[in-house]
């Protein structure tokens, strides 16, 4: 399996994509995840993503730039963090949960599998669907 990676995104730029030494998930040049992160090796993170200590992303993942995964939380399979998107600390997604560009997920909050939140809200870790508020 090679190291590096390069795509080129649809601007023209290219951006160069490391193996994670725990998992050998492609993280790209400027994110900054932490060492006891495991990202398995069919998911992708972003330029300006951050993810935290002993986060763990599943299988065929995808986090946007500037999302940010905070220590311990973890995503199940095919999850899509968006743009600028936080994941509390020690929130648990399910399989195929899409977390919306600049959407919040309090810290301990489980999400469902299959869950859409939109961008710009709020999930309390209380909150059911219908009780989640746009973000400020």
């Amino acid at each position: 399996m090679k190291r590096y990676e390069d795509l080129e995104h649809d601007d023209g730029t290219v951006v160069r994509y490391r193996r994670h030494d725990n998992g050998d998930g492609l993280v790209a040049a400027g994110a900054h995840v932490a060492a006891t992160a495991y990202i398995a090796s069919s998911a992708w993170v972003d330029p300006g993503a951050g993810v935290g200590a002993n986060v763990r992303i599943g299988d065929h993942c995808w986090v946007e730039p500037g999302a940010k995964l905070q220590p311990g939380a973890q995503l199940g399979t095919h999850v899509h963090v968006g743009r600028d998107a936080v994941v509390g600390t020690g929130a648990r997604l399910g399989s195929r949960v899409t977390v919306g560009s600049g959407a919040v997920v309090d810290p301990r909050a489980v999400i469902e599998a299959e869950t859409s939140i939109p961008s710009r809200t709020v999930v309390r870790r209380s909150s059911r669907a219908s009780a989640w508020t746009p973000a400020a």
